[in-house]
């Protein structure tokens, strides 16, 4: 299991997750089409031939998408109960097939829970950064996270 426990967080805790994924044409064509998203700034060239960026934007649910699933690997897989909701979410720069998104993960809060002896929540920022750098996704995401059972590894 790649994720850690909720013990082995520390707030200020920052990833940089080595996995990177560039975004293909079909893979926002098919994400905007499997969501019922039918935007022609996201599925129509010449639509979005005449919009201010001249090309079709990647949908944004798919950004915030792959950002998180970025950063599982080196966070949370096999570790989270559940996602317990995302807050503050923005997209400052547009997202366009061909870019190659990245992420980085700060721990913000760690809280025991109250009512689950065995669980703990922590709030994550994840940035999604673009192969220029530039931050392209931000959320605030609160996990509820298992904590180390009885004899497991550190």
């Amino acid at each position: 299991m790649a994720g850690l426990w909720f013990e082995q967080f520390e707030v200020g805790q920052t990833f940089e997750h080595e996995v990177r994924k560039t975004i293909l044409e079909a893979e926002n064509m098919m994400f905007s089409t499997m969501t019922c998203n039918p935007a022609q700034l996201h599925i129509d060239h010449a639509y979005a031939a005449t919009t201010e960026f001249g090309r079709p934007l990647v949908n944004s649910l798919l950004t915030l998408g792959l950002v998180v699933g970025l950063t599982v690997q080196d966070t949370t897989l096999g570790t989270t109960i559940a996602n317990l909701g995302m807050s503050e979410t923005t997209f400052p720069k547009p997202v366009f097939a061909g870019d190659t998104i990245h992420a980085r993960t700060t721990v913000l809060e760690l809280r025991e829970s109250k009512s689950r002896p065995t669980q703990g929540i922590v709030t994550f920022e994840h940035l999604g950064l673009n192969q220029n750098d530039e931050i392209v996704c931000r959320t605030v995401r609160g996990a509820l996270m298992m904590k180390r059972p009885e004899g497991a590894p550190a």
